[in-house]
């Protein structure tokens, strides 16, 4: 356990390199993050406010409630998938030895919005069929939609790195993702990366801190206090959210880097690497 957390802690401080060098990067996920939200609105509001939605726990879920369901994951896998290819095309730009800047990313994503519009219909597609299985089946179908959906995201992975990377189509990017784990780290991603170990920790380590600090001037019985620090704490679980997205798209970069025999990546030891996704 110890050796699993060293290994994943040299790996996001090795994205962290990469991201002290361009804190710009931050940008992306916090465009992504603003324009998610945008989308939220722009769809709960009006689903609303028409009664699209009403009544669903007593007749179903319409044709209708389908239809929008699968729009909304449409423009949200857009959205996400489009900043983070910004994101990723920016990174990649620095583990080649440039100094990428917000408009070079923008640039690389809108010259693919294409292609990350056809593996956002994908993604939704996806998406729907796993929502379907997880209603329709009860207890067994939140457990045959998990291990789906842990299958998809394995083998999805690189999807975003290789259209950035590949003048190809969706599908072609989702096979050759899927070609490149199997060949390179097989099932040992999420087991031997651990980097969502970290950061559920820190998510963890955050909430302690902030709950007993708002605990804490709570006692004062100051409003303006209990808010300052109620702020503070969400501001700064935010920010690691940020961070967390900004690493993992640059992580994400190195490895398809990696995967491919780009050569070393700027930041990244490539022992590091091979011995975190060896293959069993």
């Amino acid at each position: 356990m110890f050796e699993r957390f060293s290994r994943s802690w040299g790996l996001i401080k090795a994205s962290a390199g990469v991201l002290a060098k361009d804190k710009e990067l931050l940008v992306f996920p916090l465009l992504s993050a603003v324009c998610t939200l945008i989308v939220v609105a722009a769809f709960l509001l009006p689903a609303f406010g028409l009664g699209a939605l009403d009544g669903l726990g007593e007749n179903g879920v319409s044709a209708a409630a389908y239809v929008l369901a699968f729009l909304f994951y449409l423009v949200q896998y857009f959205v996400i998938f489009f900043f983070n290819a910004a994101l990723v095309g920016a990174a990649m730009i620095r583990l080649d030895g440039g100094d990428p800047t917000v408009r070079d990313g923008l640039r690389i994503a809108r010259g693919k919005a294409l292609p990350i519009l056809g593996y956002a219909a994908i993604a939704a597609t996806v998406g729907m069929v796993l929502r379907a299985i997880q209603e329709r089946a009860g207890f067994l179908g939140r457990i045959v939609s998990g291990a789906l959906g842990v299958a998809w995201t394995l083998a999805s992975f690189l999807v975003v790195p290789v259209l950035v990377s590949r003048d190809i189509g969706p599908m072609d990017a989702v096979k050759e993702s899927a070609l490149l784990l199997k060949k390179t780290w097989g099932e040992n991603l999420i087991g031997q990366g651990g980097v969502g170990l970290v950061f559920g920790l820190l998510f963890f380590g955050l909430i302690l801190v902030g709950a007993a600090a708002i605990v804490a001037v709570a006692s004062t019985g100051s409003g303006v206090l209990i808010g300052l620090v109620a702020a503070a704490v969400i501001a700064t679980l935010l920010l690691a959210a940020l961070v967390q997205a900004a690493l993992s798209g640059i992580y994400s970069a190195a490895l398809y880097r990696y995967a491919t025999g780009a050569g070393d990546s700027d930041g990244f030891d490539a022992g590091m690497l091979e011995q975190a996704f060896r293959t069993k």
